[in-house]
């Protein structure tokens, strides 16, 4: 497939202006996207554009990062019911490595055919004075043409209104377009749907200013099924920093996927081919409990964004609420990592000293920590099989000790088959 008729397949294309698909077909095309230095790190609403840029490059064009150092400082009213804050400098520094950090570890940067290009709009806004900026750019755009944009036009009609600052952010944006054109021979500007306005307004300034035709294409907006805003957890955004979002809870965002998004995104999120999707949805519409499609899209994602071992390192950790781990893979496991799987489970105190000696298991599931209420309940599930100690069953027999303590800090003790309790040991 054309870079275009894989896009098209995968649903990552919802408009493009004409001539844009002959155009990745007859040359080598510089193509660019911008990204939002509202935090130092992305979050997987950002994995679309990444996404798009990669395929760019796999396809042997240059893909164009560019990062808003200069639109961070004034906010762009797309999809906003009202102003946000505005970023000092020191953030926005901040901000804008974390991000150069993450795309270097999607895009080559490196690539002598056609490496990928990080730049910065602060570079070319930060010499240009007002008065230069409304006479040589300004003047090239009437206000009539930006007042039909649909993303001022709501915020016209709302009761929130718009500053002149925002309304201003169009024009800005369509001049970083008009930059790349003429210093760096960038044809086409990408984005999410919500950018057409933005994105067609710097195709209009490069026809006016310059005489050249440029091109725009965006791509849908990923939602959910169930109408739930994608990328959002009750606990708020899913990042790629894993400082942020630990891998294994990034890893449990994908598996949870419900089976009326998982066949889209296994598309949109992932390089596989269009025969392994094609084989993956076969299986899982023959046994839908098994959910394949989603541990491929979890597996998929977590390797691309975190790494091969934090991939497998999610697995044990799952594993662990399905009583598929050992004592050992639960030792492998980092204590940030133990506190996440068991966040919400009850959990006891003890100290180590009383470790020091080994202690009855009877007497540590109702004395030491209060699990069983009585001596005679702990007794019964002993008996009949229904405890285990780090994953393992125990009898009566069994004598708690300092060898039970994982990370030198817990206890895992498991009434039945899913009830989990922690016990946490305090120096």
């Amino acid at each position: 497939m054309s870079l275009i008729e894989e896009l098209e397949w995968r649903g990552l294309i919802q408009d493009m202006t004409p001539g844009t698909k002959e155009l990745f077909a007859k040359e080598k095309v510089r193509a660019y996207i911008g990204f939002d230095p509202t935090a130092d790190s992305l979050h997987i609403g950002s994995m679309v554009p990444i996404i798009i840029l990669m395929h760019i490059q796999r396809h042997g064009h240059v893909p164009f990062a560019l990062v808003g150092g200069a639109t961070g400082m004034v906010g762009d009213p797309s999809g906003k019911s009202k102003e946000r804050n505005l970023l000092d400098d020191t953030t926005l520094q901040k901000n804008l490595n974390g991000i150069k950090k993450q795309l270097s570890k999607f895009l080559d940067f490196d690539n002598k055919d056609n490496s990928a290009q990080l730049v910065n709009n602060y570079d070319w806004f930060k010499g240009m004075g007002f008065l230069e900026f409304i006479r040589d750019v300004g003047k090239h755009i009437s206000v009539n043409y930006m007042m039909a944009k649909d993303s001022v036009k709501q915020r016209f009609t709302g009761d929130v209104g718009i500053s002149f600052t925002e309304f201003s952010y169009q024009l800005i944006q369509g001049y970083d377009f008009y930059h790349l054109f003429k210093e760096k021979g960038v044809k086409v500007q990408m984005g999410g749907s919500d950018q057409w306005g933005n994105i067609t307004t710097g195709v209009e300034l490069i026809r006016r200013m310059d005489g050249s035709e440029a091109f725009a294409m965006t791509s849908p907006l990923v939602k959910k099924a169930d109408g739930k805003k994608f990328g959002k957890t009750e606990q708020g955004n899913i990042w790629l920093d894993p400082e942020r979002t630990s891998p294994y809870k990034f890893y449990q965002f994908w598996l949870n996927t419900s089976d009326d998004d998982v066949k889209n995104w296994i598309k949109v999120f992932t390089f596989l081919s269009k025969e392994e999707i094609d084989t993956l949805i076969t299986e899982h519409e023959q046994a839908p409990h098994l959910r394949v499609l989603q541990k491929k899209l979890a597996e998929q994602l977590t390797i691309l964004v975190h790494s091969e071992e934090d991939y497998e390192n999610a697995v044990k950790a799952s594993d662990v609420l399905f009583g598929k781990s050992t004592k050992e893979s639960l030792q492998a496991l980092n204590e940030k990592t133990i506190l996440e799987i068991f966040e919400g489970v009850p959990s006891y105190s003890i100290k180590s000293e009383e470790l020091n000696s080994e202690i009855d298991i009877t007497e540590f599931l109702s004395v030491n920590t209060d699990i069983y209420k009585s001596k005679g309940e702990a007794r019964r599930a002993l008996s009949s099989n229904a405890v285990a100690v780090n994953q393992e069953k125990v009898n009566e027999q069994y004598q708690i000790s300092k060898e039970d303590v994982l990370n030198d800090k817990f206890i895992l003790i498991r009434k039945g088959k899913k009830d989990y309790h922690l016990v946490v040991v305090s120096h």
